[in-house]
């Protein structure tokens, strides 16, 4: 499991998408939410758009493998499709801010690899928030006051990324991936493998 997870506007869904092209042994963990859909997002691709009464059942009966409250809004990752493609033997990328992480490493520690994307600049920050022209006003006023304690997480992440560049970012969290699965520990079959080796 590949989590990436920023301050908004930092650059980690963008990077998302990137790698998600690149990697075909990669699948996204799509979340629920209870916030509307903004402007071009789409039911079941971005998120799942769910109502509070959903989402309260959901946490309530374990279908959730993490879940938080950001921005008065719920959100959280839905355990079957994660499961299934794990099932499967394929990674999965998780875009989720420090409170899922810290859920997720409490139950899966192990299968874990956290990536924390930072800005290069409180102004960038700003900057790339207002660019997206996504939000109104007082959403772009509160995620910059949020941005200080989200970024006070980073410490808590295996890799730290400082997005100067969405490509070269994008590259890194790729040789990340590509090293995690090099681990001795991922390589399913290895010792078998080595014995036949020895034997010639």
């Amino acid at each position: 499991m590949l989590v990436l997870s920023s301050p908004s506007g930092a650059g980690k869904t963008t990077i998302a998408r990137k790698i998600l092209e690149s990697d075909d042994n990669l699948a996204m963990s799509v979340s629920v939410t209870t916030r509307p859909p903004r402007p071009g997002e789409s039911d079941g691709v971005d998120y799942h758009f769910i109502d509070a009464a959903r989402f309260s059942e959901m946490a309530e009966t374990g279908d959730l493998l993490e879940h938080a409250h950001v921005f008065d809004h719920h959100y959280g990752t839905p355990r079957g499709p994660v499961e299934a493609a794990l099932s499967a033997g394929r990674d999965v990328l998780f875009d989720i801010d420090w409170q899922g992480t810290q859920q997720l490493v409490e139950k899966a520690r192990k299968d874990l690899v956290s990536i924390f994307i930072l800005p290069p600049s409180v102004d960038e920050l700003e900057r790339r928030l207002r660019a997206r022209a996504q939000d109104p006003e007082d959403v772009v006023q509160s995620r910059m006051a949020k941005a200080s304690d989200e970024m006070s997480h980073y410490a808590e992440y295996d890799y730290i990324i400082v997005n100067h560049d969405v490509e070269v970012s994008t590259a890194k969290v790729a040789g990340i991936l590509s090293a995690e699965r090099l681990r001795r520990e991922r390589q399913a079959g290895l010792t078998d493998f080595v014995n036949t080796l020895r034997k010639g």
